[in-house]
């Protein structure tokens, strides 16, 4: 297959829809019930086929996805989600479809945050942790909408993608499948950042999204995570930061997998100052905040799907050497 083919995947009860011009089957692929739209500015002009058959479009602000999710909650009407936008945006909506099942979530990526391809999300501030996850029932990755974003931000975002690849592989729950798209992930980010393909880099995220869902994840994500919910930093910008630091770490305990982390770490060191985020300084984040960060990181209890798990005093030293 190549690299920038369109394709219609139905992998269970979901329908993933890839390629140039899969836009322009949204009317379609939602279909004809009424639905809500959850957006951005950005993405909202960017798609106004979608925008103008919902019967309400509100706009995600910034914030924390359980705050959010909770503030809009009341306002969901519709057992259609359509969510258009980034990863904040479409766990947004799985947040909502999960609080107040059934609800079907129909995700429409402008960034290459492969939120759409997982049922990894946080829940409503006001729904148990234990309440099941939501993954979208339909998929639309379309490279115009999804590798839409300024050249930089696009970089961080793909950086994002890039982390799933280098992870799904080294987690207690990979499998063949899940690392066979991994390593496909990472093979068109690396042949894709330099010259630019944006179609190309579209196809990555989607496996990479697909491969992290199926095998959950672990270091690298706990650290990005932590910083973007507590040193307020962007997914993208977080995961570009700190991607070359520790997919050094992930390597010392899995040497079977070095020779795949080592072209990550290449990529990431090549590409976090294109997208003008070298170093965690340069995104604001305070060096006496970073033991704290550090202790937040380490009571996640998915450090434990990358074996050996790290203490506080090895995380912060990660914070540290990307400061």
């Amino acid at each position: 297959m190549g690299a920038v083919d369109s394709f219609t995947w139905h992998d269970g009860e979901r329908v993933i829809r890839f390629g140039e011009g899969s836009l322009a089957d949204a009317p379609r692929l939602i279909g004809p019930a009424p639905y809500i739209v959850f957006t951005t500015e950005r993405a909202r002009s960017a798609a106004p086929l979608i925008v103008e058959r919902a019967e309400v479009v509100h706009l995600v602000g910034p914030g924390n996805v359980d705050d959010l999710a909770a503030e809009l909650r009341p306002r969901v009407f519709a057992t259609t989600i359509v969510a258009l936008g980034g990863g904040r945006v479409i766990d947004v909506a799985k947040a909502l479809a999960a609080a107040d099942p059934p609800r079907r979530v129909v995700a429409v990526a402008t960034t290459l945050s492969g939120a759409e391809m997982t049922a990894i999300h946080r829940h409503a501030a006001d729904v148990p942790a234990s309440a099941p996850t939501v993954r979208p029932a339909v998929v639309i990755n379309d490279p115009a909408l999804s590798a839409s974003q300024p050249e930089a931000a696009m970089l961080a975002s793909a950086m994002n993608a890039l982390g799933h690849a280098a992870e799904a592989p080294l987690t207690v729950y990979a499998n063949p499948v899940t690392t066979m798209a991994a390593d496909r992930a990472l093979h068109l980010v690396e042949s894709a950042v330099d010259p630019l393909d944006r179609r190309a880099l579209a196809l990555a995220a989607l496996l990479g999204g697909y491969a992290i869902g199926g095998a959950a994840y672990g270091l690298h994500h706990v650290l990005s995570q932590t910083l973007v919910r507590y040193a307020g930093l962007g997914h993208g910008p977080a995961n570009a930061a700190l991607l070359a630091h520790t997919a050094e770490a992930l390597a010392e305990g899995r040497p079977d997998r070095a020779e795949q982390l080592g072209r990550v770490v290449a990529i990431a060191r090549r590409v976090a100052p294109r997208a003008g985020v070298a170093r965690l300084r340069d995104l604001g984040v305070e060096e006496g905040s970073l033991a704290d960060l550090a202790e937040r990181a380490t009571r996640r209890r998915e450090l434990d799907l990358t074996p050996p798990r790290l203490s506080a005093a090895r995380v912060e030293q990660l914070y540290r050497s990307a400061f």
